[in-house]
């Protein structure tokens, strides 16, 4: 090690937590020749887990430990000082991971997160996009369940239709067709900041609702209009549809990629995300229980005395998470549809991850941003990055060697 190389490929901030705790487990099962650190606030609670761990992963024993603090700049400079990359569990990122993504941009260190809060994201691109592009550092945000099944399954489509066709298609529709798992405390977390800051600050809920509100200043602005809010029929794939939660994070995310890829998807390019209900009497009953459900769902979160309720009884809080055999259960599925003009046919691909997509598939996601962002010869340059425009092919090669599927049909 030199003076200017970096005494960790990766320090994981937030090792503690629950989806911290399943990275952990990822990293410490990786090939790859990693050297990596465990990060938190908390000294003996980052023992505690080492001890606990090592048992069943006794290499484990020896992997370093750095305490850092959210609160505290001086430690979040120390730690992005020694790392590669420094990846973080830590939300709600609006509340904990400024200060942290100030601090990597500082020391040149690469960074990755969890974070599906809109908002933040647009503070850190004004705040950070420019110095972190003249410095070539990577602050890539969105590397789990929000939002690289939909941003990697677009690429995906569209790296076909060029490769095929020469040419991009201007639409994608991504269907969520099969999923099993349920919130993470973390992602529960996070709404609830989105939408108390959304209440008190006009401006966050214009950033909210705007669909190209991540993409560069001057460039927010495109044929997509509102993510779709009530249960729709889709001609294309002969199916009811309800709205996907998640749509309004990974619709935005996609439209930045194709912004940060020069438009290499067109600058009529449009994106949708849906949830596929099925066909016939049965899937409008289905589309409109899960439409009234999501709507219900919001309204009780925006309430105080309701969502007090749903906190006490109902959600998991930050840390918590499903049991293992749950966790293993679970999975994912989303069918991406690319259309070209002139084409009858879609080009038709599938993404496809095992375990509860908000932790097992997440923290493989997460745990494999990490290290393509460490090891990895990328051609991105730096900026407030999306998981297409900073690794692209290369974390979809990744990701299907760890068993995910991204798959052209």
């Amino acid at each position: 090690m030199t003076d200017s190389t970096p005494e960790f490929d990766i320090i994981l901030f937030g090792a503690t937590g629950f989806a911290g705790e399943l990275v952990v487990e990822h990293f410490i099962q990786t090939d790859e020749a990693l050297t990596w650190a465990m990060a938190g606030r908390n000294e003996s609670k980052l023992k505690a887990l080492r001890d606990r761990l090592s048992a069943t992963y006794p290499k484990l024993a020896d992997i370093p430990l750095v305490i850092a603090d959210s609160s505290d700049r001086a430690s979040l400079d120390a730690m992005a000082s020694r790392a590669r990359v420094i990846c973080s569990t830590v939300g709600p990122y609006s509340e904990y991971g400024s200060e942290l993504v100030a601090a990597c941009v500082e020391h040149g260190a690469h960074y990755c997160d969890l974070t599906g809060e809109v908002q933040w994201v647009r503070a850190m691109i004004e705040a950070h996009h420019e110095r972190a592009r003249e410095k070539g550092t990577r602050i890539v945000t969105c590397c789990g369940f929000d939002s690289i099944p939909s941003d990697l399954g677009t690429l995906l489509v569209q790296q076909h239709a060029l490769k095929t066709h020469e040419r991009p298609c201007n639409e994608v529709t991504s269907y969520v067709a099969r999923v099993r798992g349920g919130f993470s405390g973390g992602t529960v977390a996070s709404m609830i900041t989105t939408l108390e800051q959304a209440r008190s600050d006009r401006s966050v809920l214009k950033i909210l609702g705007h669909p190209y509100s991540l993409n560069p200043e001057g460039e927010r602005k495109g044929p997509d209009g509102s993510d779709q809010q009530w249960l729709r029929y889709d001609e294309d794939a002969q199916t009811w549809t309800a709205p996907f939660i998640m749509a309004s994070v990974n619709s935005k995310v996609v439209r930045r990629s194709n912004a940060l890829l020069d438009y290499k998807y067109g600058e009529d390019f449009r994106y949708t995300e849906t949830m596929k209900m099925g066909d016939g009497p049965a899937g409008f009953a289905r589309a409109l229980a899960m439409s009234t459900g999501i709507a219900g769902f919001m309204l009780a979160l925006m309430g105080a005395p309701s969502r007090k309720l749903l906190e006490k009884f109902v959600l998991p809080s930050p840390g918590e998470g499903p049991s293992r055999e749950d966790i293993e259960a679970g999975f994912f599925e989303f069918h991406v549809w690319g259309h070209l003009p002139g084409e009858a046919q879609p080009i038709k691909a599938k993404v496809r991850g095992e375990r509860d997509p908000g932790y097992g598939a997440t923290a493989i996601m997460l745990g494999e941003a990490a290290i393509c962002l460490a090891l990895d010869e990328l051609e991105s340059q730096g900026g407030v990055l999306t998981p297409a425009s900073a690794m692209g092919e290369a974390l979809i090669e990744r990701l299907r060697a760890e068993g995910m599927t991204f798959e052209i049909l």
